[in-house]
């Protein structure tokens, strides 16, 4: 495993996976963009995560959320009273760390994300050796204004999480698509958190993506729920994503440190080069979410069992998933270094290449077209040969430099497989179909190309 993230965050600048956001202002510390083909490999987790939690689950449905809603809904949830994490400032330079960061980075000792807290009393500023004030809770979450005056009736938050949409909406989607206990929710979209302490590249920001479901069970069946999906989330990350398990790791959660709302949380933890960390989690809230919006609104959030006739207020089972930690996960796992390089023109100058094996469903681009040389005709050939295989994956056209850069420079963004159109394939009507892993080649007839690549790229 890589022991420092730096190859990772110069690859995905070097080849347009992610960005620094702003940066041709001096930046914004831990504000990043998706560039051309980091945008595609996002999708590309989506779509599968969708694939696997939602479409292949007969019991699950999906739904999409305002950002921003009725201020009531933190209220009841009981965020703006519980969403929030321990604060020190220093009073000399006035920097403001969370504590319990601040104790790791004193020990240098990676921790799990919820530790107990320790003493902090003779810690001193990390930046200017200062005297640190005492610690406060810091609540998380943005605040904004609805209305052309910024009073207090007009506050409104960003949503830190998905799940308030799924518990509010809870009725109406069980009631319109006839929905029966056991059953759950999902959704993906952007969520918001105002955190004192960012970092570590895309793995701790302000403004990230979330991909999570509300799964909404029978009290008494809560733990065989719970576990199934445990599991479930285990068969994502190896079959899925195709990642080593024994990188990960999973933190059951004790009494007195998880979040407010659950009875049982297991974060799936994740060997990071900054060290063990949170990757996602899954907890078992209960009824907290649906009991308080009852009282909160009034509105009757309970379950008529159509069979049984009994009537109770669901538990609730949540998966939670980070896009963005999935994305540097992703790439972590599937970075690789190849010492003194893979062809004859790498080995001779003793080069380290870069790989990128990323599962085939994953890649950003699927096939690339390299034609021999850039005038014609090979290059009207190459042009239309990617405008049939376009109609199918996601192509890139290249025609500058030797083939060899040109092969590396796919492996660097994990695209599986490049078609050369050389001068003989004027006369056989036949390309070279070159395999990311194995380096073999092949070749193919153009009329059987989307068949050839077809039966490859599905598997």
């Amino acid at each position: 495993m890589l022991q420092s993230l730096d190859p990772i965050v110069n690859l995905a600048k070097r080849r347009g996976f992610i960005f620094p956001d702003s940066e041709i202002y001096g930046g914004m510390a831990n504000a990043w963009d998706y560039g051309p083909l980091g945008v595609l490999l996002k999708n590309n987790l989506k779509r599968e995560w969708w694939k696997f939690f939602v479409q292949s689950q007969p019991d699950m449905v999906g739904l999409d959320s305002a950002i921003i809603m009725n201020p009531r809904v933190w209220e009841a949830s009981g965020h703006i009273e519980n969403f929030t994490d321990p604060l020190v400032e220093c009073k000399a330079c006035h920097k403001r760390f969370r504590a319990d960061h601040l104790l790791e980075k004193e020990s240098m000792t990676p921790g799990h994300e919820k530790e107990p807290m320790a003493d902090l009393s003779k810690m001193r500023c990390p930046e200017c050796d200062g005297e640190l004030t005492g610690t406060r809770q810091f609540n998380l979450m943005f605040k904004t204004h609805i209305g052309a005056t910024e009073d207090q009736g007009a506050v409104a938050y960003l949503r830190p999480e998905l799940a308030a949409g799924m518990f509010t909406n809870f009725k109406l989607v069980a009631d319109t698509m006839r929905l029966r206990i056991p059953f759950g929710i999902a959704q993906q979209g952007k969520a918001f958190r105002n955190e004192i302490t960012t970092g570590n590249f895309i793995f701790r920001t302000r403004e990230f993506d979330i991909m999570e479901f509300e799964y909404f069970v029978h009290p008494n069946d809560w733990e065989k729920h719970f576990e199934r999906w445990l599991g479930e989330i285990k068969r994502w990350w190896t079959e899925v994503i195709k990642a080593d398990w024994s990188h990960f790791y999973l933190h059951e959660i004790p009494d007195g440190e998880r979040a407010h709302y659950s009875k049982r949380t297991v974060d799936i933890e994740y060997y990071y080069p900054f060290g063990l960390k949170e990757l996602h989690g899954i907890a078992y809230r209960t009824d907290f979410d649906l009991k308080r919006h009852m009282e909160a609104s009034g509105a009757d959030l309970r379950h008529r069992d159509p069979v049984s006739g009994e009537t109770y207020i669901p538990h609730v089972i949540e998966p939670t998933f980070g896009l963005d930690r999935l994305v540097l996960v992703t790439l972590l796992e599937h970075y690789s270094e190849v010492e003194g390089g893979r062809d004859e023109e790498t080995k001779s100058k003793h080069e380290k290449e870069i790989v990128l094996r990323l599962p085939k469903n994953l890649a950003p681009i699927s096939v690339a077209i390299l034609p021999l040389s850039k005038k014609e005709p090979l290059a009207t050939l190459g042009r239309d040969i990617q405008k049939t295989l376009s109609k199918h994956w996601m192509t890139q056209y290249d025609e500058t430099g030797s083939i060899g850069k040109r092969y590396r420079r796919q492996d660097e963004i994990g695209t599986p497989y490049c078609v050369t159109i050389d001068f003989d394939s004027l006369e056989d009507k036949k390309v070279t179909v070159r395999d990311r892993d194995t380096m073999e080649q092949e070749r193919v007839r153009i009329e059987e190309l989307v068949d050839h690549l077809g039966e490859r790229l599905k598997n």
